[in-house]
């Protein structure tokens, strides 16, 4: 019989993923097999496992966190329910990266706020603008996502930034975004965005500490480039 089409229950115990698993430990498993615990299921001519082979050959584990749900359902066995799986079970682990136990996190420098933002844009094709909401204490009260798409003093309106920031009473913020192209530096529209939050801030007694610019794996702050007083 041809063993693409050999159920999983037909398998040896041992040769079970999700046995294996329970017995040995989730490390004990490869991509493959880790991926096949999460799906399940395969199809009516592929057991789980062989379609996880042929995903991972196909697909290195980077590439698969990266792909579009439209992407993933172009793949032959891979449905809607299969591709939520795979999209869900990568962000469970981008949003691991910058978990913290703390109650809240504090900033001391823009070395924390890459690293509190930097695996959340990581990926991402497009420009995020993200604020950060500070108590007296720079302490991060929330993490706002204000506008998706290249940034642009027309678009970008003070008002968006700080609405929920007034609302929450934050003393200060912090605005990020990310260039998908990789590098950080600051464009004329980024600093021409950043003096007019800082002005709009100093309108409504909220300072604007930092805007942080993330690149791949590198970041520039534009406090520390002296555009924030």
């Amino acid at each position: 019989m041809d063993d693409r089409i050999i159920r999983i229950k037909d398998l040896p115990e041992e040769e079970r993923p999700r046995e294996r698993l329970m017995k040995r430990g989730a490390e004990s498993l490869s991509n493959s097999e880790l991926l096949a615990v999460i799906l399940r299921t395969g199809t009516a001519k592929e057991n789980v496992i062989s379609l996880c082979n042929r995903i991972f050959s196909e697909y290195n584990i980077k590439q698969l966190s990266q792909a579009s749900l439209t992407k993933l359902m172009e793949i032959h066995g891979v449905g809607n329910a299969k591709a939520a799986q795979i999209a869900a079970i990568f962000e469970l682990a981008r949003r691991l990266e910058s978990f913290c136990e703390e109650p809240k996190r504090k900033i001391k420098s823009s070395a924390d706020v890459y690293s509190l933002i930097y695996p959340q844009v990581r990926e991402l094709k497009k420009e995020r603008l993200t604020t950060l909401h500070l108590d007296t204490k720079n302490n991060v009260i929330r993490e706002e996502i204000v506008s998706i798409g290249t940034l642009n003093s027309n678009i970008v309106h003070p008002r968006e930034v700080f609405k929920s920031a007034l609302l929450e009473s934050a003393a200060s913020v912090i605005i990020t975004h990310n260039h998908p192209s990789g590098d950080p530096s600051p464009s004329r529209e980024d600093i021409a965005v950043t003096q007019k939050l800082v002005d709009g801030g100093k309108l409504l007694g909220i300072d604007v500490l930092d805007h942080v610019i993330i690149g791949d794996g590198c970041y520039v702050s534009l406090k520390d480039q002296g555009y924030i007083p």
